[in-house]
């Protein structure tokens, strides 16, 4: 770590909601170059897992070990042409495990982004070996807002404002960097946000789900294969509870709509 030029008992434990809504939205509007400082930007595929370790390492040095790491992905050209994206790297093959499945602030509970759980795969489909290499691939979901209303004469905004600041079209992927954070399969529990959770003065136990107020809790582990039983029992439970007249997108409807635009595999 010092090699690197880290300091000592440097960790970097982001949540789902930090990764989408601070370094990846930052670095799909080019907001702040020093980003790259802790998560490089490096076509993960176009080569095999045991790389990427080495390659982060090279760039911003080395991650702890059991630790994961994290890349920006650009945008393959044929992806940007239309065409589904190449998941082949030299000696195998990312395959998607399960469904991509909804990441939700920990705010308002709104959606912000979309992740995709893969594992790789030795040697050439469909033959290929399963390894312990796994990937979430992250995507920020992007909202467009109608221009706000003039106020009424009275000094108080109108109905018309106020639901003028709500989205008027469903959110559209942005695909033209994806965050993908590579691991191994660990038994560790909550394994990448080793934090102490946020209501552990309100008596909670550390291991137990501390409930919806932290973004972690909005996730499940990841040392599973992506399946995302556990991700859609938590969005089912979400929808039921954002289903109210206030919200236009109580039902998930424009989620749903949003993932249609995700690359197939």
């Amino acid at each position: 770590m010092a090699a690197a030029g880290l300091p000592p008992g440097y960790r970097f434990y982001p949540t789902e909601e930090e990764l989408i809504c601070f370094y990846l939205r930052n670095k799909l509007d080019s907001l702040r170059d020093d980003i790259e400082r802790v998560i490089p930007v490096v076509d993960v595929y176009s080569v095999d897992p045991c790389q990427l370790p080495d390659i982060h390492s090279m760039l911003c040095g080395g991650a702890g070990e059991g630790e994961p790491w994290f890349y920006f992905c650009p945008r393959q050209e044929r992806e940007a042409r239309g065409g589904r994206p190449s998941r082949t790297t030299p000696s195998g093959y990312w395959k998607a495990a399960g469904t991509p499945g909804v990441v939700y602030s920990s705010d308002d509970r709104r959606a912000i982004g979309v992740k995709k759980t893969m594992v790789f795969y030795r040697c050439r489909a469909p033959s290929g070996a399963k390894t312990k290499w796994k990937m979430n691939e992250y995507r920020a979901l992007q909202y467009y807002y109608a221009a706000p209303a003039a106020a009424g004469t009275d000094g108080s905004s109108s109905s018309a404002a106020a639901a003028a600041a709500r989205p008027n079209v469903p959110p559209q992927l942005r695909s033209e960097f994806s965050l993908c954070r590579l691991y191994t399969k660990s038994g560790t529990l909550r394994q990448f946000d080793r934090r102490p959770l946020a209501d552990a003065a309100a008596g909670v136990v550390p291991g137990e789900d501390p409930g919806p107020s932290t973004a972690a809790a909005a996730s499940p582990p990841d040392d599973d294969d992506g399946s995302g039983s556990s991700m859609q029992q938590q969005q089912q439970q979400l929808v039921a509870e954002r289903g109210s007249a206030d919200d236009p997108y109580g039902d998930d409807a424009a989620i749903l709509d949003a993932l249609l635009y995700w690359p197939g595999d």
